[in-house]
């Protein structure tokens, strides 16, 4: 998700993860929800539609806890 929407974060993110263990598991678990997301969208698994809802929301909330964290780096660093 983030390679496509915001490449230029990529290296910043690897960098807040190799120094933060709760920033690397928010990561794996946006990959997470974002496979199980595009499966459950491409039909080949199933899901309801409140239970989808729930972890597109999750997503959503991991991904602005991300960026967050990536906007107090660059901020830190001068970037």
């Amino acid at each position: 998700m983030f390679k496509e929407c915001c490449p230029e974060l990529i290296p910043i993110m690897k960098e807040l993860a190799a120094q933060n263990p709760h920033i690397d598991k928010l990561i794996q678990r946006h990959a997470e929800l974002n496979k199980i997301i595009d499966e459950v969208e491409a039909g080949r698994e199933h899901m309801d539609e409140l239970e989808l809802d729930k972890l597109k929301k999750e997503k959503l909330h991991i991904k602005d806890e991300i960026y967050q964290a990536v906007l107090k780096y660059k901020k830190e660093k001068g970037l």
